[in-house]
């Protein structure tokens, strides 16, 4: 008879115990049945559980499900982006490329009459190179013009490049984390000096890899949410040797409201040239000939008058 009461209790306990999982986040309570002297106890035992954290329930993101090519450098050629794009981080620094101060010597911008679609850092050849954020390496392997490249594709979409190296030690599909090893730096493919070519792109467009990191000490992240615009993303409008003025757009309404570009008449004086016009405004002789329909040898008169987009 005893194990009769036993089963029944023992069905009745699992009952309670559901429920008391289901009314409690922090813990589950349990009657265990007791059988002492022929009597049937029923004692209450309280366990205490673990929730499960937010980002347990998150499902992570595939990186790998859209345009993964681990033989193309650039698989989103016939992608047309939307602007203002959003970019989001979920770390406040990055890990130094080089092991060293960091040197930039050329920036995003026009340069010697082409576009120079990243950041040059010097280095010495032979220098370890590793990734500023975790990801997934998409390409490990000699791209023309970038010599021994190696690009990895981070968990919030961005892409890095990290181009000229001397050897590359990782290979496509590997997973990579912040700080670790890609191989040595050095001066393959077109190049005039061992340094570290880094460029950072989304989606197949290029962005001003100073829009989105300090390239101090710090090794800050500027934003954990950025709105990229158009401008941030062409040469064009950028030179190479000075770091544009930096304004950032932390919010949509921002960007948007940014695209509405600022113009101003500027009047040429004695001795004016478009350099110097162009580093006085914060803007490249590139943008100043396009808006003003003139070359790059046009002659200035005084008192000309050009319009600037600033």
């Amino acid at each position: 008879m005893k194990y009769i009461f036993f089963c029944i209790a023992l069905i009745i306990t699992t009952s309670l115990c559901f429920a008391q999982e289901n009314s409690s986040e922090n813990s589950i309570k349990i009657k265990l049945p007791t059988t002492l002297e022929k009597s049937l106890i029923i004692q209450e035992v309280e366990i205490a559980i673990q929730p499960k954290s937010k980002t347990d329930l998150e499902t992570p993101l595939d990186i790998k499900a859209e345009y993964w090519d681990t033989t193309v450098y650039n698989p989103y050629r016939q992608l047309v982006s939307e602007f203002p794009i959003e970019i989001t981080f979920t770390d406040s620094t990055y890990a130094s490329p080089v092991p060293h101060p960091k040197v930039v010597t050329s920036r995003y911008g026009w340069r010697r009459g082409r576009p120079h679609k990243g950041i040059d850092i010097d280095l010495v050849t032979g220098d370890s190179v590793v990734s500023i954020l975790d990801g997934i390496v998409r390409f490990a392997q000699y791209s023309r013009g970038h010599g021994k490249t190696v690009v990895v594709r981070h968990f919030n979409g961005l892409e890095t490049t990290y181009a000229h190296l001397s050897h590359i030690a990782v290979k496509a599909n590997d997973t990579i984390a912040k700080g670790e090893y890609l191989g040595k730096g050095g001066n393959t493919g077109r190049s005039r000096g061992s340094h570290l070519h880094l460029v950072t792109s989304y989606k197949g467009e290029y962005i001003h890899p100073d829009y989105l990191f300090n390239f101090d000490d710090s090794n800050a992240i500027r934003s954990q949410k950025i709105w990229v615009t158009r401008k941030w993303t062409r040469p064009s409008y950028h030179s190479s040797k000075q770091l544009t003025r930096l304004t950032l757009f932390e919010t949509k309404e921002a960007a948007l409201a940014s695209l509405e570009k600022m113009r101003k008449v500027y009047v040429v004086r004695k001795g004016d040239t478009l350099s110097r016009i162009s580093k006085r405004n914060n803007t490249t002789i590139t943008a100043i000939c396009r808006t003003n329909k003139i070359k790059k040898s046009s002659t200035l008169r005084i008192g000309q008058k050009l319009i600037l987009e600033l």
